[in-house]
């Protein structure tokens, strides 16, 4: 049951554009919660909000660099999300099959 709440947490935290776009934001490199903060138009607690979920779900880690507490992304919640769609991969393979198959049979390739 433990892993289903993770899974709860990671997916809800994807949910939100702004959480998606700090995450993008963390792939260039650590940020500070005001250099996450910079390019929106909504209140530093706001944002501290999103990394606060994003930090629960596991996507990012705080370190401590003097009085700083820069952000960092943790890859382990994006392999989580690898790991539950890749459970699902042999559905969209035998879909796109199908529609390869099709797609010949339109043109007129032999197969």
């Amino acid at each position: 049951m433990q892993d289903d709440a993770q899974l709860d947490a990671i997916f809800s935290a994807l949910a939100h554009p702004t959480r998606r776009d700090i995450l993008a934001r963390l792939a260039k490199g650590p940020a500070t919660v005001n250099e996450l903060a910079a390019p929106y138009d909504i209140s530093l607690p706001a944002i501290s909000k999103h990394v606060r979920v994003l930090q629960n779900a596991g996507f990012i880690a705080k370190g401590r660099n003097a009085q700083f507490r820069p952000c960092t992304l943790d890859a382990s919640a994006i392999a989580r999300v690898a790991d539950w769609t890749a459970a699902y991969s042999h559905i969209w393979d035998a879909r796109f099959d199908a529609m390869d198959h099709v797609l010949k049979n339109l043109k007129g390739d032999p197969e």
